[in-house]
């Protein structure tokens, strides 16, 4: 049973399981319907009371439609919205060579534990990132890293079936992933990254050994090959104390329209 701390976050505990279920639906979990009272019940160990509070705020915002014998389930995104991957311009798309390169040292800088890999069907989302159809094989890669001082990410990477092939979890729990990716023929030329923030789930929390709905830097990174093709898209969590995301900017343009470019990008932990 995990239990979410009183004093964990300022906020009320309905409130935290509103936040930390907000953040699953988005990332399209629960395809099949969401946990019933009990089962959050349990997760959370708060009263059924709360649980519905939180259902109460999902439902408020149509992210759920709650209805008799049927249980819960998530209302789909409007299409197009739910990544903000697709149908973006050349102008938000970072080439990261620096930060890939960085990556990979950090990778070899830091020990991995294989979680789990299986060879999935593509969901709607990660169809749309690696612009593949939706149910084809991907394989799903779930790792967490760590240094010396203990865990410091939750690393789900999802990768084209005919690409990952190639290697499993003997291979994943040795080398980066990038690594293996070039191993396997594929001529990395790029990368798509955002970074947001995120509140711990029940599962991610006791794999980082922190309390549920503590904050986590949140990274969104979706690798091209030289020619363009997605193939890897990666979800990681991080733990703030321990990782911080570093950029070098300079001032371009003309003295009327200078704008901030990154010169350099790096990933660093401690």
């Amino acid at each position: 049973m995990t239990v979410m701390p009183a004093n964990n976050l300022p906020l009320p505990k309905y409130h935290q399981i509103y936040l930390v279920l907000r953040e699953q639906l988005q990332e399209g979990r629960f395809a099949e319907g969401l946990p019933g009272e009990l089962a959050l019940m349990r997760q959370f160990a708060v009263a059924r009371v709360t649980v519905r509070r939180a259902l109460e705020l999902l439902e408020g915002e149509g992210m759920i439609s709650r209805e008799p014998g049927r249980g819960t389930r998530p209302v789909p995104p409007a299409l197009g919205t739910a990544n903000g991957t697709a149908g973006e311009g050349e102008s938000n798309r970072a080439h990261l060579t620096g930060l890939l390169e960085n990556l990979v040292s950090m990778g070899l800088r830091t020990s991995v534990k294989v979680l789990d890999v299986d060879t999935v069907t593509a969901s709607s989302a990660v169809a749309s990132a690696l612009q593949i159809g939706v149910g084809d094989s991907v394989q799903k890669a779930v790792r967490v890293r760590s240094t010396r001082e203990g865990p410091l990410s939750h690393i789900t990477t999802y990768v084209p079936a005919d690409i990952a092939r190639q290697f499993g979890r003997r291979e994943l729990a040795r080398k980066p992933i990038l690594v293996l990716l070039e191993e396997s023929g594929v001529k990395v030329g790029r990368a798509h990254q955002t970074i947001s923030a995120k509140l711990a789930d029940a599962v991610v929390a006791r794999h980082l050994d922190i309390a549920v709905g503590s904050a986590l830097l949140a990274v969104r990174r979706l690798i091209y090959d030289d020619q363009e093709r997605p193939v890897q898209w990666l979800h990681g969590l991080y733990r703030p104390d321990r990782y911080e995301y570093e950029m070098q900017l300079s001032r371009v343009g003309s003295i009327d329209a200078k704008v901030w470019v990154s010169k350099e990008l790096s990933a660093q932990f401690h």
